[in-house]
């Protein structure tokens, strides 16, 4: 059994579309307005980790496409990197999906997916431990896909000789639809006045508002 270490250091990584949904599903926010830095923070102190780093991952859409969803995560993506948060994102890829009406009929709508970000979180998680970055990989996720992440990190640790936690953090309350986290990890909710003390004062959001203002 490899010794714990004393402090923990920890790294946290931050799926930003999956963490927009876990919020929304729990506490009812409609727009991704948490403050990253002031989450890991939070969890850190709480925990009692050593913060050393924070990473972030999330598809946006085009100025083309969306301007104001654009807007919003570009003036986002610079507060995030005055703050010294490392920001890894790409634009949405889209195509036509049909879906089927609440009456019956089928619709065609066109739909916007994240490509590569999932990948690149996965080996941003194993790269950092293998450069031996972090004691404590948590990731704000509940995204299934990154078990087999786990699976490796707990290999790596064998292999180093050396004690490594990969947590699985995500926002919690009596709503929440998805109340797993991901497999093969220590999981750490999230409550209401946790989240709430951690939202961004800022708002990045144009004046004037689309037809809708919600996050897809």
């Amino acid at each position: 059994m490899n010794t714990e270490p004393a402090p923990r250091r920890a790294v946290i990584f931050i799926d930003g579309q999956n963490l927009f949904r876990s919020a929304k599903d729990a506490f009812g926010h409609n727009y991704p307005n948490y403050d990253p830095i002031a989450l890991a923070r939070a969890i850190c102190l709480r925990e009692g980790w050593e913060l050393c780093q924070v990473r972030f991952y999330t598809g946006y859409p085009d100025p083309a496409d969306n301007p104001f969803w654009n807007h919003f995560w570009t003036s986002k993506f610079a507060q995030m990197g005055r703050q010294g948060i490392h920001v890894f994102s790409r634009t949405l890829r889209y195509r036509n999906e049909t879906i089927i009406q609440p009456d019956g009929r089928e619709s065609t709508v066109m739909v916007g997916r994240e490509k590569g970000i999932d990948v690149r979180l996965a080996l941003d998680i194993l790269l950092l431990g293998f450069r031996r970055e972090y004691d404590v990989a948590v990731v704000f996720s509940q995204d299934q896909d990154l078990s087999e992440v786990a699976d490796e990190i707990r290999i790596l640790a064998k292999s180093q000789g050396r004690w490594i936690k990969i947590v699985s953090a995500f926002p919690m309350s009596p709503t929440s639809k998805n109340r797993r986290g991901i497999n093969g990890t220590d999981w750490l909710k999230v409550d209401r006045e946790t989240y709430t003390s951690c939202i961004d004062p800022r708002d990045y959001r144009p004046k004037k508002p689309p037809i809708s203002t919600s996050e897809n």
